[in-house]
C-alpha cells in the first residue's frame, strides 16, 4: 500500500478525528480511503450519464423509452 503524506484545514481535520472517535472507522486512512472509493464510484455513474448523452446526441434519438433510461440509472447507482 502507497504511503501518502496530506495536509487538512483544520475543520476538515475535526471532522475526519469525529468520524474515527465516533467509531465509524478505525482510522484517518480508512475514512480517506472510503471517501475516495465513493468518489472513483460517483466519477463511474457521471460518466456512463454523459456517455449516454452524447451517444443520444449525435444519433439524434434514442430508441430506448424512460422506463428503460431510469432503470438502466438505477441499476448503476446501486452499483
Amino acid at each position: 500500500m502507497a504511503r501518502q503524506s496530506i495536509s487538512f484545514t483544520n475543520p476538515n481535520d475535526e471532522w475526519l478525528k469525529s468520524q474515527v472517535d465516533s467509531q465509524e472507522y478505525s482510522s484517518k486512512s480508512e475514512l480517506v480511503n472510503d471517501l475516495i472509493r465513493q468518489a472513483r464510484k460517483q466519477q463511474a455513474q457521471i460518466d456512463w450519464l454523459r456517455l449516454k448523452l452524447e451517444k443520444a446526441e449525435n444519433s439524434g434519438f434514442t430508441t430506448d423509452n424512460k422506463e428503460d433510461i431510469l432503470n438502466q440509472s438505477k441499476a448503476l447507482l446501486n452499483g
